[in-house]
């Protein structure tokens, strides 16, 4: 019985912080546009892809 004395608030407070974080996320803009990431990773643009390595190494090497 004693365990539910500290189990309840705990379960309480935990419940008020997750509240608290997803009105924060709400103010925040956070759900604003759902379908635009899931649209930009099927675009295909030069300025994502990842800058090529010029020092003529590769990785492997390094590695080693």
């Amino acid at each position: 019985m004693i365990s539910l004395a500290w189990l309840v608030p705990i379960a309480l407070g935990m419940g008020v912080v997750g509240l608290m974080a997803f009105l924060w996320s709400v103010r925040s803009d956070q759900y604003e546009d759902l379908d635009g990431a899931a649209e930009r990773v099927l675009l295909d643009q030069e300025d994502d892809r990842p800058v090529p390595d010029r020092s003529g190494r590769r990785e492997d090497k390094l590695r080693g």
